[in-house]
Formats: structure tokens, C-alpha cells, sequence
């Protein structure tokens, strides 16, 4: 139970595994800074941890959940291969490298990073996440910032559907074409940066308003609206405050009309501010 005293919803993927539908995000939480993190999580109720291998903290999560001493089948944990470990014994490698780090015998959820279409290499690299499910060190295996020609390219060449993409989605970016294409091939879909990177999403004047109305924090009602579109979703903080407040974005139930208002903020292509994923090639990422 979380600190709201309301379960996290769990979502359910087309391989019969579940994942918790609200969890932690770390990316860009200091190495040294990790472990207190996902224990403050942990102990507030948070179920699911999500980190990479390009975020250079996998140590740090698994300090935390040690410390935090919640029995492990308890935690969701995903982790993901960078794009420069593409590549079919690259990735198992790597793979090996994160489970040293976070020091667990399986993985709930690992992720291929980013497509890197330039590199060639995404397929072969499926194909290794496929190994480690078939051998039991991963439950579920899925994709971050796909597009849907690149899911379609690894589920022809191995006939394994991701279970889950984790794309950059927040009011400003909404994505509702790729959750239509992620709906329709059974995938679900992950929702990273989901406050936006300060581009003005939570001092929006529909998001303060409903906020109003709720007497809750923005933050929460984006949270909410991730919530009822049915999306995964990983806030990331490091304030104990805001961990708790983010989870208490579970009590806060939006009408329709109010999720709609919100779905109506978005701006296409310009709302983004991550990298495009037919064009980064780099070390790093969300």
C-alpha cells in the first residue's frame, strides 16, 4: 500500500506479466544521490523503479532497494541498453554489466534505449532481449523511443512483440498517434519526462486551473491525466516532499471533460523536447 493507503494500480502486458502503472524515474539523479532516493520511494510505497545503463546510477538503485529491505518480488525494476552497447553479444554484455550493478538475479523489464536506425543494429539486438526472456533472466522485454517502423521491424524479424515503449509524452506532446499504434499492437505505453522539461507545462493556464479546482499541485494533475489516458508513468524526483506528492497522484480523479482539456494542450512536433528518435545516435538519453 502506498502512503495515499491506495494500492498502485498494475497494468497487464500481452506476455501475462503486470507492471505497477506509477513508478520512479532516476535518469539525471546523481550517482550518489540514487541510493537514498529509491529508498525514500520505496518506503513511501512506490512498487517499481525505473533506471539505464546510461544513466551511470544502476549501483545506486541497487543500494536502495537493499536498504529499503522490501521483499524483492514485491519491486518492478526495468533497466535498459544503451544505444552504444547495440548489438547481439554487446547487449547480452551489457545486460550482465546492470545485473552486476543493481546486484539482482532477473530484471522485471529491459529495454532497448533508442532505435539508433543509423547504426543498423536494432533487430540483433532484439533479438538478444528475446535470449535473456527465453532463459528467464528478464520477464518482459520491450522498447524506448520507438517509432512504429522500427516495432515493426523487430516484431517481423522475431515474430516477439515489446511489451511496452517508454516515449517522451507530456501535455505539450501528447503522442496520441504512436498510443493508437502502441493500443493496436497490444504494447503499452510508457510515458518519460511526463511533467515536461520546463517548457511551461505546469504553469500552463488549464493545468492551474484544474488544479485549483482539485486543490491539488500540477504536478499531480499531469500525473492524473497520464493516469486515466491508461499510460505508464515514471516521475522523477529527489525531494522527499514530491516523491509522496507524486504518488498521492493516484487519489486524484479527473473528469473527462477535465482529461480532454488537457489531451487539447498538445502541440505536435513542437512540444517536444527530447531527442528525435530517428536521429540520435549518442551515450545518453531518457
Amino acid at each position: 500500500m502506498t502512503e495515499t493507503g491506495l494500492p498502485t494500480p498494475r497494468l497487464t502486458f500481452a506476455d501475462g506479466h503486470s507492471i505497477p502503472q506509477l513508478g520512479l524515474g532516476v535518469w539525471q539523479v546523481p550517482a550518489e544521490d540514487t541510493a537514498a532516493v529509491v529508498e525514500t520511494a520505496l518506503n513511501a510505497g512506490y512498487r517499481h523503479i525505473d533506471t539505464a545503463r546510461g544513466y551511470d546510477n544502476e549501483a545506486g538503485v541497487g543500494e536502495g532497494l537493499r536498504r529499503a529491505e522490501v521483499p524483492r518480488e514485491e519491486v518492478f525494476v526495468t533497466s535498459k541498453c544503451p544505444n552504444q552497447d547495440q548489438g547481439y553479444e554487446a547487449a547480452i554484455a551489457s545486460f550482465d554489466a546492470s545485473m552486476a550493478d543493481l546486484g539482482l538475479d532477473y530484471l522485471d523489464l529491459y529495454l532497448i534505449h533508442w532505435p539508433c536506425p543509423e547504426k543498423g543494429l536494432t533487430v540483433e539486438t532484439w533479438r538478444a532481449l528475446v535470449e535473456l526472456q527465453r532463459q528467464g533472466r528478464v520477464r518482459s522485454i520491450g522498447v524506448s523511443n520507438f517509432r512504429d517502423v522500427d516495432i515493426e521491424a523487430v516484431f517481423e524479424a522475431t515474430g516477439v512483440v515489446p511489451a511496452l515503449n517508454q516515449i517522451e509524452l507530456h501535455p505539450y506532446f501528447a503522442q496520441a498517434a504512436a498510443r493508437e499504434d502502441h493500443a493496436r499492437r497490444g504494447i503499452l505505453t510508457e510515458s518519460w519526462s511526463p511533467l515536461g522539461q520546463g517548457g511551461g507545462e505546469l504553469e500552463d493556464p488549464v493545468v492551474a486551473e484544474i488544479a485549483r479546482a482539485h486543490e491539488a499541485s500540477p504536478a499531480q494533475v499531469v500525473l492524473a491525466w497520464n493516469l486515466a489516458l491508461g499510460n505508464v508513468v515514471i516521475p522523477k524526483s529527489v525531494t522527499p516532499s514530491r516523491i509522496a506528492q507524486n504518488l498521492a497522484a493516484l487519489a486524484l480523479p479527473l473528469t473527462a471533460d477535465e482529461v480532454a482539456r488537457i489531451s487539447g494542450l498538445d502541440r505536435g512536433e513542437d512540444g517536444r523536447r527530447g531527442k528525435r528518435p530517428d536521429a540520435f545516435e549518442g551515450h545518453q538519453g531518457s
